[in-house]
């Protein structure tokens, strides 16, 4: 079972560990929570979000600036 990440213009498929949340891939790509928005099929959703077979999950880095 797979899902696929999209950061920025990169594209993958990855497998799905079982229980795997949002959080779990941020975490694991060393991203903090605080400096993205993630997308679950095109919904803004929270890290507790589990993942399921055929998710697109888009990463959108937020940019801070003054």
């Amino acid at each position: 079972m797979k899902y696929t990440l999209i950061i920025g213009d990169v594209k993958e498929s990855k497998d799905i560990k079982k229980g795997i949340t949002i959080n779990h891939i941020l975490e694991e790509i060393d991203l903090p929570l605080e400096t993205v928005v993630v997308k679950k099929n095109g919904r803004i959703v929270i890290e507790e979000e589990e993942i399921s077979h055929g998710d697109v999950i888009e990463i959108i880095r937020v940019i801070y600036g003054g």
